[in-house]
């Protein structure tokens, strides 16, 4: 399968690594085809690894991640072109921090509305599932870094796309414990996690932590 990463940062690099070593054909794609950053991990990733523009890797993908800055995923989806998203699935990851005021940031969205929200309105022909967004980069691709149980969350409006990066999520991240908070509307929730995640990671120190729901 291909999968196309839009982002060249940490998350994006953690994720594409991760999906190059369980023998997926990866393209990270940026605003210039040449960012060094995206040669940087081709170079070290192999013959599996490319790089390209958001567009390139919009096309190429048969599954994307998001993993831009939550302010500018927008426009970044704009630059792959709508047509090149059409019908595919897309791993919203991102959120749309506000640092505005400093740190700790806060959130450009409210508890009305969510990037996952703006952007499957904007693309209507995109399958958006939201998920990966609450804790550390490390940990979405290794579930075990963390011992005992803890959850991550999905949500969308496509069932099917669900269980695509359902399954993607626990067959090759290792993740036993898949909540779904239903339709794209649960991104609300799930970004709005934010904050606490924010405030845990002042109080420990490190980001070696996720959250687990007991019922």
């Amino acid at each position: 399968m291909k999968i196309g990463i839009l982002g060249t940062g940490m998350v994006g690099n953690t994720i594409g690594s991760k999906l190059i070593e369980k023998g997926y054909e990866v393209k990270m794609g940026s605003r210039s085809a040449q960012n060094e950053k995206a040669a940087e991990w081709v170079a070290k990733s192999g013959s599996k690894a490319s790089q390209g523009t958001f567009k390139d890797a919009a096309t190429f993908g048969e599954i994307l991640f998001n993993c831009t800055k939550g302010e500018v995923s927008l426009e970044v989806l704009r630059q792959a072109g709508a047509e090149n998203l059409k019908g595919k699935i897309l791993a919203d990851v991102s959120n749309a921090l506000d640092f505005s005021k400093g740190r700790p940031p806060g959130l450009l969205t409210d508890s009305h509305n969510s990037l996952g929200e703006m952007i499957q309105k904007e693309f209507p022909d995109l399958k958006v599932v939201k998920t990966l967004n609450t804790t550390n980069c490390s940990i979405m691709v290794d579930a075990s870094l963390i011992k005992g149980e803890h959850d991550i969350f999905v949500c969308g409006n496509d069932a099917e796309a669900k269980k695509t990066i359902s399954n993607l999520l626990a067959k090759d991240f290792g993740w036993n414990n898949i909540i779904d908070l239903g339709d794209i509307v649960g991104a609300r929730a799930a970004e709005m996690l934010l904050p606490m995640w924010v405030r845990l990671y002042g109080i420990y120190g490190h980001a070696n932590f996720n959250f687990h729901i007991v019922k």
